[in-house]
């Protein structure tokens, strides 16, 4: 059953009118300025954010400190979103402390969950925090952070859109996080002419980790996200939804034999997207999240027959994994992937069934 903040998030726009960063900055006035009581690692890049976000925050706990951590899209639940202390936070609590001023300001869905987490990461004290970014870095509303270190993960040709239609723009607007003065840790030295003022470190998490310490962290962590590279007995689920994720997952796959069950969002290139995919199977199960954006099963079942040899459709999402594990039968593997929100929704189904 969902709480009223959790009602009351969905309700919102995912989407401001304009991007801008001024509303953010009243917002935040407002709650007394909570982003400037921690220190924070600012995770900026197309693809493993979750991921290298979650990994920062448990390098820097094992140096014994108390440590935030804001991650999104969710997919077990909106309060997967934010942690303290590797443990969830009180959703409830940390969005009705911001509601009031939100509500006035008429904040946007991500606004008040960024300022939901900050808050919270003040409220809880916390010596850091590891914050990603959700759309590109500019204008996004995590860009209120003055954070030391800033990692980028990695650059593709993703949200073009909105971002730019090349790599150099795209990594343009994500580094725009990077104050002067502060550690920019990233993959290689592609990008580094970007960053002026900055000093540049190579390497991912850890390297971002140690660079806000200012110390290595010899420590071994193990960070598991749901729907990230998710192992369910013979299922994987992985919400790779580009072609840098889909290549990634493929180079994971211990067998190219899977059942798949795939969605997809109308304004990716699905067609790229399932002939990479096709590299992991020869059936495919077409399905719908409940993403307005979603591509309808049957459009995507007709896209992916020049790829796969055996296609279906099942536009109920719990109906379409029912189906692929029928055809992967008791010792066959099913790969679940195209969406977060396909994932999102499967969790949601699996919370229902008793």
């Amino acid at each position: 059953m969902r709480s009223s903040a959790e009602s009351w998030v969905e309700s919102l726009s995912p989407w401001p009118a304009e991007f801008g960063l001024d509303r953010m900055r009243a917002l935040l006035a407002e709650l007394g300025e909570p982003q400037r009581r921690f220190r924070a690692v600012h995770v900026v890049g197309t693809n493993g954010k979750s991921t290298a976000t979650r990994t920062i925050a448990a390098l820097l706990g094992t140096d014994g400190l108390k440590v935030g951590a804001y991650t999104s899209p969710h997919v077990s639940g909106w309060s997967e979103r934010i942690q303290v202390c590797e443990g969830e936070a009180d959703f409830e609590a940390a969005v009705e402390r911001v509601r009031p001023v939100a509500e006035r300001l008429e904040a946007t869905q991500f606004e008040v969950l960024t300022a939901a987490a900050l808050a919270e990461f003040a409220a809880a004290r916390v010596d850091a925090a590891a914050v990603e970014a959700g759309l590109g870095g500019r204008w996004d509303a995590t860009n209120v952070l003055d954070a030391p270190v800033v990692l980028l993960t990695n650059v593709g040709l993703d949200h073009t859109q909105v971002l730019g239609d090349t790599r150099d723009q795209i990594a343009t607007e994500k580094l725009a996080v990077v104050r002067p003065g502060a550690i920019a840790v990233l993959p290689d030295r592609e990008f580094a002419g970007l960053v002026a003022g900055a000093r540049i470190v190579v390497g991912g998490a850890r390297e971002a980790a140690e660079a806000l310490l200012g110390r290595q962290v010899d420590a071994h962590v193990d960070v598991r996200l749901p729907g990230r590279l998710e192992r369910r007995g013979r299922e994987l689920w992985d919400g790779a939804h580009n072609a840098e994720g889909v290549e990634w997952l493929l180079e994971r796959l211990h067998d190219r034999r899977h059942v798949l069950c795939v969605s997809i969002l109308a304004d990716r290139n699905a067609a790229d997207l399932l002939e990479r995919l096709a590299r992991a199977g020869s059936s495919l199960v077409a399905t719908t999240s409940s993403n307005p954006r979603a591509l309808p099963a049957g459009a995507l079942a007709e896209l992916a027959r020049p790829y796969f040899e055996w296609i279906e459709s099942e536009q109920n999402p719990f109906t379409a994994l029912e189906r692929a594990r029928r055809l992967a039968g008791s010792d066959g593997h099913v790969l679940v992937t195209g969406s977060l929100y396909l994932l999102a929704d499967l969790h949601r189904q699996d919370r229902r069934v008793p």
